[in-house]
């Protein structure tokens, strides 16, 4: 999956919202048919998130579209993918996954309509907003080749704080064991590792503290539910032009030591050798994606 810094929440019968939301620089946009849409309108829903698809894809927008079908254990479920899994779609956003059975048969689905709709290669993005998810992270991420991402949990109100109990705070320790499971599954897996989201829509200040402190863990993206959220958290997560030319330095200097027949060598007062020149070589690759992605925005929807 594309390194996703930013996947913007956008309710899926709340069509006036797209423009502003591709606007936002958002690497993507989830258009939900879950919890933002009231239980009488999901039909409307559908129809408003399938007509937001193809406008998109006509429009050759550069924005990731991913939805976040309702549940499998609801009567929703198929009728979304039905509307939504067409040219253009890049994925699931999928809730409410417990286990690896979960991912199979949600597989199972995607595969049937994109063969019904005329598409392929949808890809998943599973939050972990249950307690088994939390327990079974590491199944989950490895259950399917489609499942590029996972979210760590954050939440105030939602499923996981139900489920947990936890409280939350502008530090995020009680979230820190729950997301480090997920991290880790998602390192070991070789997926997206995502953050959720931050919920106090007016402190982009600790908006920008809890992006750090998840960047510093080893998240590389997050979910955000506001337009006005997606430049800090771009911000947090984009290389800067002072950590590209470091890690070129790393590189070039490791290299460098290895032409002379040194394993290790001095660099700014620390120690280097070959495993961090191949840190800097991932790190520059992730980075070079990013750069590319944001060359080719297209700001505008149509």
């Amino acid at each position: 999956m594309f390194p996703i810094r930013t996947a913007l929440f956008v309710p899926g019968h709340r069509t006036s919202w797209v423009k502003r939301a591709v606007a936002s620089g958002a690497d993507a946009i989830v258009l939900d048919l879950e919890d933002s849409v009231p239980p009488d309108i999901k039909s409307e829903a559908r129809e408003a998130v399938a007509a937001t698809i193809d406008e998109l894809h006509s429009n050759q927008s550069s924005v990731v579209v991913l939805v976040r079908p309702n549940p499998l254990d609801s009567s929703e479920s198929g009728y979304d993918l039905e509307a939504a899994v067409r040219p253009g779609l890049a994925g699931l956003f999928i809730p409410k996954v417990r286990t690896a059975k979960d991912i199979w048969q949600w597989e199972a689905l995607a595969a049937w309509f994109e063969r019904r709709n005329g598409t392929t290669g949808l890809e998943f993005v599973v939050p972990a907003e249950t307690v088994e998810a939390i327990v079974n992270a590491n199944e989950i991420a490895g259950a399917s080749p489609r499942v590029g991402a996972m979210v760590g949990p954050t939440s105030e109100h939602a499923d996981i704080a139900r489920a947990v109990g936890f409280r939350q705070t502008r530090e995020g320790a009680e979230t820190l064991y729950l997301r480090s499971r997920v991290l880790l599954a998602c390192r070991l897996h070789g997926i997206h590792p995502l953050t959720a989201l931050w919920e106090d829509l007016a402190d982009l200040e600790g908006l920008e503290y809890f992006a750090t402190k998840s960047l510093e863990l080893g998240f590389r993206g997050q979910v955000v539910i506001h337009p006005d959220h997606v430049s800090v958290v771009n911000r947090v997560f984009t290389p800067s032009d002072d950590e590209v030319r470091y890690y070129e330095e790393i590189v070039a200097a490791v290299e460098s030591g290895q032409a002379e027949g040194k394993g290790a060598i001095r660099f700014r007062g620390q120690h280097l050798d070959l495993a961090h020149a191949e840190k800097a070589r991932e790190w520059l690759a992730a980075a070079r994606l990013l750069r590319e992605r944001d060359r080719s925005i297209t700001p505008e929807v149509g």
